[in-house]
Formats: structure tokens, sequence, C-alpha cells
């Protein structure tokens, strides 16, 4: 996948746009309250894109430094309601359409959604 959208520089654009969308959107006050209780936007964004390559069949910088990719384990410490993952996908839906081909980002979406969901804790 990280070939057909493009490569490494296209995933940064998406990465970019999306914590762009996550910072200035109401939809995302959620989200950025989260990671600034956290390590901050500024954390997050280059783990993002470690995460995402790895994800997407490139290189697997995240599981290079953590020793993992798992989803859960990442996210165990945060309270994650339906609402929460559904802002989530919904700029997610943005910043795809935004920087990524149609196709790619319509398979990527299903795959998403299903990640998303699956973090729901509270």
């Amino acid at each position: 996948m990280i070939d057909r959208i493009g490569g490494e520089g296209v995933l940064g654009a998406l990465v970019t746009r999306f914590y762009d969308l996550v910072e200035s959107d109401a939809q995302g006050a959620r989200i950025l309250q989260m990671h600034l209780e956290g390590h901050g936007l500024n954390h997050v964004r280059p783990e993002a894109f470690d995460f995402l390559s790895g994800f997407f069949g490139g290189r697997r910088y995240y599981a290079e430094r953590h020793g993992h990719m798992s989803l859960r384990e990442i996210h165990a410490h945060v309270a994650i309601r339906a609402e929460d993952a559904e802002a989530w996908l919904a700029l997610m839906d943005r910043a795809m359409a935004e920087t990524l081909p149609e196709p790619e980002a319509r398979q990527i979406a299903t795959a998403f959604r299903r990640a998303a969901l699956a973090l729901v804790n509270a």
C-alpha cells in the first residue's frame, strides 16, 4: 500500500494534514485533548508516521523502535469512546480525501474503521 499511495512523502502529507485538522477542527477537540494530556502532538506526529509506514507495508519504523505494532498496547492508557473513534475516522477521511488516491483511500478507510472501533474501551 505504501507504494500504491505514492510512498513515504505522501504518507507524510497524510499525517501532517490529519494532525492539522485535529488541531484546527472542532471535531478534533477531544482527540487533541487526549494527546495534550500525553506527550503532545509534536511527539505523536512522527510516531504516527512511523506506525503507519509499517501498517501500510513499508518500513516498520515503529516496531524497530518499540518492538511491537499493537494498537491496543499503544492506546491502553487512553479512554476511547465510540464517538472519539468516529471523530478520528471523520478527520482521517478528510485528510485522506485531500492527500491519497481515491481507490487506496477507500481501502485504507475500511482498515482504519476496523482498527478504530476495536480500540473503543470506554
